[in-house]
């Protein structure tokens, strides 16, 4: 995993936590099932990052705790990966599901919970809502402080009285998309296992270990 895929990956992340956190903020034009739980969920997460008493440095992994709490059960996860990784999942057996799941997890929320905390004041804008059972997509636009428009889509499918995000788009790219591509790459050339050891070095790296 170099560092310019490792770039390309974090532009739809960057945008998609930003437009989490900025869901309250922002007027809109319908309010759907999807949306509204996503804004309940960042409701909470406003929230946390308020709490004076969570600002310190000394305060960060409480603070974080407290943030993946809420971040869990707005995005299905398990989907993501299992989307990511593709074809190569019906080969995987059920404990290799359950590692790849976990390390793809962590992946993804350490990358949110650096670009929710960098937050500078961004606005979003909400474009529309289309709903096809059990999926949906909810449009909305990024403006950044120099007032340059981003879209983002949010893809959405829904579990039971749930709607839970299972792909983000930015500018019609697709992250689960890029990580399905570079998975399938590493693929074509290791083993599964090997996979597994280029994320675990990766989240690694990331933890400053």
């Amino acid at each position: 995993m170099d560092s310019s895929s490792t770039e390309a990956r974090s532009r739809p992340i960057a945008a998609a936590a930003l437009a989490l956190l900025l869901s309250l903020s922002a007027g809109t034009a319908f309010a759907g099932p999807p949306t509204e739980q996503v804004r309940g969920a960042i409701d909470r997460v406003v929230g946390i990052l308020n709490r004076p008493d969570l600002k310190s440095a000394e305060k960060r992994e409480a603070r974080r705790e407290l943030l993946r709490a809420e971040i869990r059960p707005v995005f299905d996860f398990r989907e993501m990966a299992k989307r990511s990784l593709g074809v190569h999942w019906r080969g995987r057996t059920a404990e290799e599901k359950d590692r790849f799941v976990t390390l793809f997890t962590e992946l993804l929320e350490n990358s949110y919970l650096g670009k929710i905390e960098s937050y500078k004041g961004e606005k979003i804008r909400y474009v529309k809502e289309s709903l096809d059972p059990p999926y949906a997509v909810v449009n909305t636009t990024i403006v950044t402080s120099k007032e340059v428009e981003i879209p983002l889509d949010y893809r959405l499918l829904q579990e039971g009285d749930r709607w839970r995000i299972y792909d983000v788009a930015i500018e019609g790219i697709s992250l689960v998309n890029n990580y399905r591509s570079q998975f399938g790459s590493i693929l074509q050339r290791s083993s599964f296992d090997e996979l597994i050891g280029k994320l675990r070095s990766t989240l690694k790296e990331s933890r400053g270990s």
